[in-house]
């Protein structure tokens, strides 16, 4: 009965997936006829002159996403380590639950938040200081006058990440064996060298999979990261410019689309999306794979 139930289970949820496949790929067909593969490299989006490509839209979702996984990553592998092996009881279960609590705003309450006191500070301090500190750099170029821009995006959608990645790594920290971590303090590691040592190496192939899910948290977000991104036309080197992510780019035209090609291209980004989701869990997969299997083999040479 229960084997029955799970089987059903599965088969639903490929069901599923394969009808959302299906209607994707038919909605983007006359867009994939048309534009072919340089749909995701051109640039511009003018749907009343047909002219329209993947391109800024591909450029923002890349960069909101790599910079929230670079901040997000680390902080959250942080916090894990902190409430699981390095926090006194009482204050790990205070603050615990509130780090939880973070991924449970809604996407709309963050967006405004951005939009009205995240985007004026990162504005009038945060592009003012990295300019004069970094501006050799194309990617700190000089501070728009909105604060509404691929930067501010990124920053937004790494309180979104955050939460997922240290959740999910303090609970695998805490399935550590404890003869594990017991063993290596008997022979006189420090704390430090336990974690270095015995926590991360045993946990890795996990956190990769924390980290996955969190960078498909990034590449979904649409309506947080529309509140916040600026809607810019191209492909500019400053983090400080405005820009555009797929996922935005949907939310934002499809409910007002003006001609077919215009939908089917929307329906066409939606399948690019879902492609780079696709692989990003394949390669995810494949390297916690590898990763275990090294676990494996190490144990047994030792």
């Amino acid at each position: 009965m229960l084997q029955g139930l799970c089987v059903m289970a599965a088969l639903l949820a490929a069901v599923a997936l394969f009808g959302v496949v299906e209607q994707v790929v038919s909605g983007a067909e006359p867009a994939i006829s048309r534009f072919g593969i340089s749909f995701i490299w051109h640039t511009e989006w003018e749907p009343v002159f047909n002219r329209l490509g993947a391109g800024t839209a591909l450029y923002g979702t890349a960069v909101c996403s790599l910079m929230a996984l670079v901040i997000a990553t680390p902080l959250g592998v942080a916090i894990g380590l902190y409430l699981s092996m390095l926090a006194p009881r009482r204050v790990a279960r205070i603050v615990g639950p509130l780090v939880e609590m973070l991924a449970a705003v809604p996407s709309i309450v963050l967006g405004l938040w951005g939009l009205i006191v995240l985007a004026p500070y990162v504005q009038r301090h945060v592009e003012p200081f990295l300019h004069s500190l970094l501006g050799f750099l194309p990617i700190f170029g000089p501070p728009q006058t909105t604060g509404l821009s691929l930067f501010t995006a990124g920053l937004l959608v790494t309180f979104m990440v955050l939460p997922i990645i240290s959740a999910l790594s303090r609970d695998l920290f805490l399935t550590v064996p404890p003869e594990l971590t017991d063993a290596a303090e008997a022979l006189g590691a420090t704390r430090w060298e336990v974690i270095r040592g015995v926590v991360l190496p045993t946990t890795i192939s996990g956190v990769i999979a924390a980290t996955v899910l969190g960078l498909g948290r990034a590449l979904g977000e649409a309506i947080a990261v529309f509140f916040v991104v600026g809607d810019g036309a191209g492909i500019k080197a400053s983090l400080f410019a405005p820009g555009m992510s797929v996922a935005a780019r949907i939310a934002n035209d499809f409910p007002g689309a003006i001609t077919n090609i215009q939908v089917s291209a929307l329906w066409y980004l939606a399948l690019i999306l879902l492609v780079i989701g696709f692989a990003t869990s394949a390669l995810a997969r494949s390297v916690a794979r590898r990763f275990d299997v090294g676990l494996v083999l190490g144990g047994v040479r030792g």
